[in-house]
C-alpha cells in the first residue's frame, strides 16, 4: 500500500474537519455494509442533500468509496486510506 503524501494528508485533514463528517464516519465504521445516503440521513437526522455534500467532499479526499447501483449510491469506507489515517482509532 502506498503511503498518501503530504498534500493527501492535508487534504484528509481538512475533509475531517467537520463534525457532520466525523458522524458520518462514525456510523460508516460501526456499519457491517456499504450505506445510501438516506439511511445515514435518517440515522443523523439531517438532509439527505447535506449528506450527500459531506460524503462528495469525504469521496475527494479519497476517505470514502462510493458504488452506484441503479439510482442508488452506496458508500462505504476506503479501507486502505482509513488505516493510513488511523480512523479505527481516532474516530470512535
Amino acid at each position: 500500500m502506498t503511503e498518501l503524501t503530504d498534500d493527501q494528508l492535508a487534504q484528509s485533514f481538512k475533509a475531517l474537519a467537520d463534525p457532520n463528517r466525523i458522524r458520518i464516519l462514525k456510523i460508516l465504521l460501526a456499519s457491517d455494509r456499504e450505506l445510501t445516503c438516506g439511511e445515514v440521513s435518517d440515522q443523523l437526522n439531517i438532509a439527505i442533500s447535506t449528506v450527500s455534500y459531506h460524503f462528495k467532499i469525504l469521496r475527494h479526499a479519497g476517505i470514502t468509496n462510493m458504488r452506484k447501483v441503479g439510482h442508488e449510491k452506496l458508500l462505504s469506507i476506503n479501507q486502505p486510506v482509513a488505516a493510513q489515517l488511523h480512523l479505527n482509532q481516532i474516530i470512535k
